[in-house]
């Protein structure tokens, strides 16, 4: 099987800082996959608040997530903070990818991802064309 490939770009727009929690650990000691997405979803929030969003209100449609790729790179531990950096790309018809890159607080790596996003009607459960107020907001941080 080929092993996935993330491509950092070379700036990012946004970034918050994430505890890793006791909950998120697993019996290996370390920060769980699925506490990981769990974070992954916290910084997709705040980056959507950042910009007046929320997943339910994107300028006019919902988004839903369409794919997911984690990429880890290290362990994280209980007490570890992490920066993580979030920057859309790849924008289309639909949507748009998160780029995000997870560090502790000594700068280790600890996971790269991707998220694919596409915008979506929750009353007709159908996709939507991205509003262009919202493409043009987040384009301008690409």
């Amino acid at each position: 099987m080929a092993r996935i490939k993330i491509d950092l770009p070379a700036s990012f727009s946004f970034q918050t800082q994430l505890p890793i929690r006791i909950t998120d650990l697993n019996y290996g000691g370390h920060l769980g996959n699925d506490a990981l997405l769990s974070l992954l979803h916290e910084a997709r929030v705040q980056f959507l608040k950042e910009h007046g969003y929320t997943e339910m209100d994107f300028g006019g449609a919902g988004l839903i997530m369409a794919d997911v790729g984690i990429v880890y790179k290290g362990e994280g531990f209980y007490g570890d903070v992490l920066t993580v950096q979030v920057q859309p790309t790849e924008f289309h018809k639909y949507g748009f990818d998160l780029v995000y890159r997870l560090a502790n607080q000594d700068g280790k790596e600890i996971a790269h991802a991707k998220t694919g996003m596409l915008c979506f009607d929750y009353s007709t459960r159908k996709l939507q064309t991205i509003p262009p107020e919202a493409l043009a907001r987040l384009e301008t941080k690409a």
